[in-house]
């Protein structure tokens, strides 16, 4: 089940565009919206990374591939050890048959 984030998609894009827009410190406006510093901090360094700012870390697109491959590789592993199973059971039905 996809985790659900604590804050609007949209509130956190609006506390971004405060922090760049603002002269204000991170911590000053972090404490007006009501939100830790370092929430303010991260959504701010994934905006950057999703703009291509930076390269220090995963696009929030990258991040979802991520996410839908691992979850593939998990599924496939699971079905490769079923199917593993599937001729030991058949063997076993024949031989004591």
């Amino acid at each position: 089940m996809p985790k659900v984030p604590p804050y609007p998609e949209q509130f956190r894009r609006d506390a971004v565009a405060l922090v760049r827009s603002s002269e204000k410190s991170i911590p000053q406006l972090a404490e007006e919206l009501g939100v830790s510093p370092q929430s303010l901090r991260n959504w701010l360094r994934q905006s950057q990374l999703d703009v291509g700012e930076r390269r220090d870390g995963l696009s929030s697109e990258e991040r979802e591939e991520l996410c839908r491959l691992r979850r593939d590789v998990r599924r496939l592993e699971q079905e490769r050890e079923i199917l593993k199973k599937v001729p030991l059971a058949a063997a076993a039905a024949a031989c004591a048959g």
